[in-house]
């Protein structure tokens, strides 16, 4: 499916149709990895669209021949996980020099998983962030995504549980050096 997928910025205008995909995402590709509860915790507290991300063109949308097929972005912001609804987010900037640039929520519509579509937002995020002056990235995993990030040359750090509304929902934070060109 790659060769059909088209990378480009998210528009504002998208951002309502993002949120419907991620939420999709999430119930589908989730299972066997998080409960329903947990699950569901995880959409009203954490994910989402970060609109800080769409006005700095950094959070992607992969469209396929049928639509939006998967989203994520990369920042250079202090905020390493998290959409709007998230009380955590941090909208600080990074120093290149010093920092990670943040690798941020990735989302593959279901009838799109295991195509391709993930690993093409990555390619795209890695490649802008290294032209940014970025060595490195790291972002937060849910489980069902460790493994495709793991595949990807991430490297896990100890898991984390996160308190989503009174349910505790584990992540796990990566981290991958870049390869400057």
């Amino acid at each position: 499916m790659t060769a059909l997928i088209t990378i480009r910025p998210a528009r504002a205008s998208e951002v309502a149709a993002l949120e419907i995909l991620i939420a999709a995402s999430a119930r589908a590709l989730s299972q066997g990895f998080y409960s329903p509860a947990q699950t569901e915790a995880a959409i009203a507290h954490v994910f989402g669209v970060d609109s800080e991300l769409v006005a700095d063109g950094t959070y992607l949308v992969a469209e396929g021949t049928d639509g939006i097929a998967g989203c994520g972005g990369w920042s250079r912001r202090a905020t390493l996980f998290g959409g709007d609804r998230y009380a955590g987010r941090q909208s600080g900037l990074l120093d290149q020099a010093v920092d990670a640039a943040k690798v941020r929520a990735f989302f593959v519509a279901p009838h799109a998983a295991r195509r391709g579509v993930g690993a093409a937002l990555l390619q795209a995020c890695e490649t802008a962030a290294a032209a940014a002056g970025f060595a490195r990235t790291e972002l937060m995993a849910t489980l069902p995504g460790v493994p495709f990030y793991a595949a990807h040359g991430y490297h896990a750090a100890p898991t984390v549980t996160l308190d989503c509304g009174n349910i505790d929902v584990p992540f796990v934070p990566m981290h991958k050096p870049l390869l400057l060109r």
